[in-house]
């Protein structure tokens, strides 16, 4: 299993701000990991339509789509953080 998080406008479109969900064994990646995602429904897709503009996090870590994810981790899925 593994816990998901969704900030700003990515959880207004998956419509939850936190899931526990069990991908494929063969997800192997955040890459792999958002494409699974995506099929989980069409809020799922939208939240996920342009990568350009999702960050991601593996127990609270900000990583890069290449990094790899496991049973137990805590992903979390934000846009761009700007600051003022």
């Amino acid at each position: 299993m593994m816990k998901i998080l969704y900030f700003a406008w990515l959880r207004t479109k998956t419509g939850t701000g936190e899931e526990t969900v069990e991908p494929p064994a063969e997800i192997a990646d955040v890459a792999g990991l958002i494409d699974w995602l995506k099929t989980r429904g069409p809020g799922h897709a939208a939240a996920f339509a342009n990568l350009a503009v999702v960050r991601a996090a593996v127990n609270q870590e900000h990583v890069a789509p290449d990094h790899p994810v496991k049973a137990g981790d805590e992903v979390a899925f934000f846009p761009p953080l700007t600051g003022g």
